[in-house]
């Protein structure tokens, strides 16, 4: 019997397919793939719409507008705190100097953003980072300025001075001067001085020259420390910070941290003396606030306990030290009641 035989175009349907015909094909395929996902690889590489405005409020840093707080310095230590007169006026500091605040580090930034690409934790920066564009950044750093400044005029021509000085002061930081040894510590503990006058500017307020001494000081303290911390940091990771600490030792550091720390406990105490002193024509003057005495001490362990943080290579951002111990909050509290204490028994 003779076996069938298939038909030829069955045969060839069952034959194995030429291999120069599938390797031809798999590659078509393979291209189509490649198009069809490119567009949506490039979309998905695009940041969000919702991420611009969102990284440039980051880039605003927000969370340092708590070291505008010292704008309260001067009203409280005069007790006029809580005078209705007064306390609108110190609002609007507060508002002015965020505002320039933010500006300044949006110019910064931008500034610095190759250098910040090679920091371990600055490369994660918005602009840094690529999220927010650097003109951007700078547009919307010169409308804050503006706006510090209206803002300023509204309360008192003096505070609008007072914000401009500052302004002007941190974009030469930024621009020219950050390289410079000693200078960048001066300028940058002036930020912290400036936002104490400013308070006072902002409420009409004299300020005492032993309030002055402590404020300008106690910002000279904190920043040495934050540069001996930068320097500690640099050493363990390797990694460039910034371009002065080439010419810091920490040897000076330390000199410098000393030498503020000594300064500013002993001008707090003699303008912690003198609260609650009244002189009197023909008589002796009256005694000092036991208050004010007292708040010596939490004080001066306030001082020590930052410097522990500082010398522990921890410290960086004054705020981020005060925020990340609970003794030196707890501390601070206690300064607190007793100044505000000191202060309001003596005028009553």
């Amino acid at each position: 019997m003779t076996p069938l035989t298939p038909p030829s175009s069955a045969r060839e349907q069952e034959s194995p397919s030429d291999p120069g015909a599938e390797r031809t094909a798999e590659a078509v395929s393979d291209q189509v793939a490649e198009d069809k996902a490119r567009p949506a690889d490039a979309t998905a590489a695009r940041p969000r719409p919702v991420a611009v405005p969102l990284g440039l409020l980051k880039a605003m840093r927000p969370r340092q507008w708590v070291k505008n707080v010292l704008v309260l310095a001067a009203p409280f230590a005069a007790g006029r705190l809580l005078d209705l007169t007064v306390l609108p006026d110190v609002a609007l500091a507060f508002i002015a100097f965020s505002l320039a605040a933010s500006g300044v580090y949006l110019v910064n930034d931008t500034k610095d953003v190759e250098a910040d690409r090679a920091h371990p934790k600055k490369r994660h920066r918005p602009i840094a980072a690529g999220i927010v564009p650097p003109t951007l950044a700078v547009v919307t750093g010169i409308v804050l300025f503006a706006g510090a400044i209206a803002i300023s005029l509204v309360a008192d021509p003096d505070l609008a001075l007072v914000t401009g000085i500052y302004i002007a002061v941190q974009l030469a930081y930024c621009l020219w001067l950050k390289h410079e040894p000693v200078i960048d510590i001066c300028i940058v503990s002036s930020g912290f001085l400036m936002r104490a006058i400013a308070g006072g500017a902002a409420a009409g307020l004299y300020l005492s020259p032993w309030f002055l001494l402590t404020m300008a000081f106690g910002s000279l303290f904190m920043a040495s420390g934050k540069r001996y911390a930068e320097m500690r940091l640099s050493e363990r990771t390797g990694a460039k910070i910034r371009k002065s600490l080439e010419r810091y030792s920490a040897s000076y550091l330390r000199f410098v941290w000393s030498l503020s720390a000594t300064v500013v406990i002993m001008a707090y105490g003699l303008w912690a003396f003198g609260i609650g002193v009244t002189a009197m024509p023909g008589r002796l003057p009256s005694a000092p606030s036991t208050w004010a005495i007292v708040s010596i001490v939490p004080f001066v362990v306030a001082v020590l306990r930052y410097a522990v943080d500082v010398d522990g290579g921890n410290g960086g951002e004054p705020e981020e030290i005060v925020l990340g111990d609970r003794v030196l909050q707890v501390l601070g509290l206690v300064w607190v009641v007793l100044i505000g204490l000191a202060v309001y028994t003596a005028m009553a």
